[in-house]
């Protein structure tokens, strides 16, 4: 179970492997820490018949990539196809990525202290309506890129000034206290090196043409 949530990258591509879906594909968008789950989207028409006992076939590929041009930006969980897709841009000596909401490291809450990147999420809290306006959380959504500034997930999720992380929301809102949507790391520097940009389109539904936008 435990290789099932380590090896997984966002864009790899899964196939079906039993079952009347035998042989149809899927993309994945995300991984559950705890639960260790793998989220997999696919089209409605697989959804609508696949088995809670079907079996999946993932090509994982993309653990252990490294930027050459920026040995300290760490990458993890992050199929290395999706930079093709993804509209970041170079200037200055800085990659300039698209993101939706940027956050605070003072609002991270379950999964902090975890002892690697590559397993699982930690939760942006939603305890505090205030804090929650103010950054515009409420506004986020699954498949959202998000920025978590002073944020420094290289080994481990913990807080450093200075540092940024870039990740991918991968579950909804919850109300227990010190959970919220949950965010899987792609990115993450404790050097300026990387500059979010906000755009309301940089969600993996848009970069791959999935979900509601297949």
């Amino acid at each position: 179970m435990k290789g099932y949530n380590f090896l997984p990258c966002l864009g790899n591509e899964v196939i079906v492997i039993s079952g009347k879906e035998k042989g149809a594909k899927g993309i994945v968008t995300g991984k559950h820490g705890g639960v260790e789950h793998v989220m997999i989207d696919f089209s409605d028409t697989v959804l609508n018949t696949l088995n809670f006992d079907d079996r999946f076939l993932i090509k994982t590929y993309g653990q252990g990539l490294r930027l050459l041009d920026y040995p300290d930006i760490h990458v993890y969980n992050l199929d290395p196809r999706i930079f093709k897709k993804w509209a970041m841009r170079e200037r200055a000596g800085k990659l300039e990525i698209p993101v939706t909401t940027i956050v605070p490291a003072k609002l991270m809450g379950s999964g902090i202290g975890s002892l690697g990147t590559v397993r699982g999420d930690y939760d942006i809290t939603t305890q505090d309506a205030a804090e929650v306006k103010k950054y515009k959380i409420d506004k986020i959504r699954v498949g959202d890129f998000v920025a978590i500034t002073d944020a420094d997930n290289r080994y481990g999720r913990s807080w450093k000034s200075g540092a940024i992380s870039i990740g991918i929301v991968v579950h909804c809102d919850s109300y227990l206290a010190g959970h919220g949507p949950g965010v899987m790391t792609l990115l993450t520097t404790k050097k300026p090196l990387i500059t979010p940009i906000i755009d309301q389109k940089a969600n993996i539904a848009n970069v791959l043409k999935i979900g509601r936008q297949r």
